[in-house]
């Protein structure tokens, strides 16, 4: 038989929605549109700079 005042002094009541969704996005977490993000904009930087190298050589 359930023990009703030992099962109310255990109850932990859930978070809200507001409550977990502040928790969320305080974690962060990479994903894999974030990871797809970086390696496209160090791919730009890269070319960028490679492309001023080209230059610089072409000029000498």
């Amino acid at each position: 038989m359930i023990n009703y005042e030992e099962e109310i002094k255990r109850f932990k009541p859930s978070l809200d929605v507001d409550q977990i969704e502040d928790a969320i996005v305080k974690i962060d977490l990479t994903d894999m549109n974030d990871v797809m993000t970086q390696l496209i904009e160090e791919g730009i930087h890269e070319g960028k700079s490679e492309r001023s190298s080209d230059q610089e050589l072409s000029k000498a």
